[in-house]
């Protein structure tokens, strides 16, 4: 296996970091989406949207909190892009004969409100998960993944949850209404963490292996703001 330098960025971390941001984008396309499981309505956005804390799990186990934060700025970054590109292309002239405005805007079209809960919720949930997934890496000395992963998933998807929903729903439903749509995220998003940890844990051991690498995050600052890597 090749070692890498700290400054070197694999194939593996490109890999990893590119479906990290895919999901990302692709859960907020799909989000207008209504699904119903076990009676239980929620935004087909759930399907895929904990990908991204599975995937931002693997990159600060693996690679440590730097290393992910660029990630976390990345994925920010192409979301708040791919918002304002609907909002222009929804807004640019069209011709007569184009008949799929309405539908067209019906999956696209993203409200101001809804790109700042989106873009907010996501920052302070996952830098949250990012962080608490690297101490807690240091307070139980690397072992112990599965704390972890689900600790740093209970509280990241919490704040998550909460911001998105109160932003986008607040004044607009009843306060009862409004819990229950945070409660049903929630259990769903933390869940499928719990659901998906064998696999966690496969691909964590997997790129550990192929990367040589287990980073620890002594003496960091987790300052969200800074993009050294």
């Amino acid at each position: 296996m090749v070692k890498h330098s700290p400054g070197e960025v694999s194939p593996v971390f490109l890999i990893l970091s590119c479906f990290f941001v895919t999901c990302l984008l692709i859960s907020n396309i799909v989000a207008g989406k209504l699904i119903q499981v076990f009676g239980i309505v929620l935004p087909a956005a759930v399907i895929l949207f904990p990908l991204t804390y599975i995937f931002g799990d693997v990159l600060t186990e693996v690679y440590g909190f730097k290393r992910s934060r660029l990630v976390i700025w990345i994925g920010f970054a192409a979301n708040a892009f791919m918002a304002l590109v609907f909002m222009l292309v929804l807004q640019l002239p069209y011709p007569e004969f184009w008949i799929h405005q309405e539908a067209y805007a019906a999956v696209l079209g993203i409200t101001p409100r809804i790109v700042i809960a989106s873009l907010t919720a996501y920052f302070v949930g996952e830098f949250s998960n990012s962080a608490l997934l690297s101490k807690m890496k240091l307070l139980t000395n690397g072992r112990w993944l599965w704390t972890r992963t689900i600790g740093s998933t209970v509280v990241g998807q919490g704040i998550d949850t909460v911001v998105f929903i109160s932003i986008v729903f607040a004044g607009k439903v009843p306060l009862s209404l409004l819990v229950s749509i945070i409660l049903a995220q929630y259990v769903w998003k933390v869940g499928y963490e719990i659901a998906a940890t064998p696999l966690t844990y496969l691909l964590v051991n997997w790129v550990k292996r192929k990367e040589s690498l287990d980073t620890f995050d002594h003496g960091i600052k987790y300052n969200p703001f800074s993009l050294e890597a």
